[in-house]
């Protein structure tokens, strides 16, 4: 099973400034596990992702399946359906997505990758 984990972006400002800034810009970084993505992102390759926001067909999104709720997953989102997103992984021989377990709920898109190789996302 491919597993995406999720590491909250660390600030380096005080504890009140941090706060604030979390929730004008509520950023979080997450780090990719496994070839589900691939060719567009790789194991290892971290993300900076944004909460909440409007979602397009195409977009990489972080998600969580509705019957896999301790799965966080990074996918691309194909179609809105039933209140959530059918998504899919890039790797067509890879099939941990909505083809598997169904409709996922969108908790943020994906704005770049920032580490090994930095750039947005296509």
């Amino acid at each position: 099973m491919i597993r995406e984990r999720h590491y909250p972006l660390q600030d380096c400002h005080n504890a009140r400034e941090s706060d604030a800034l979390r929730l004008q810009q509520p950023l979080y970084a997450v780090l990719v596990r496994g070839p589900s993505m691939v060719p567009t992102l790789r194991d290892g390759d971290a993300l900076l992702v944004r909460r909440g926001g409007r979602v397009r067909p195409g977009d990489v999104v972080v998600a969580r399946f509705r019957g896999r709720p301790d799965l966080l997953v990074v996918k691309r989102a194909v179609r809105a359906l039933d209140g959530g997103w059918w998504v899919e992984g890039d790797n067509e021989f890879v099939t941990d997505d909505s083809r598997a377990f169904g409709v996922a709920d969108v908790i943020g898109r994906v704005i770049l990758r920032y580490w090994p190789r930095p750039g947005r996302l296509r």
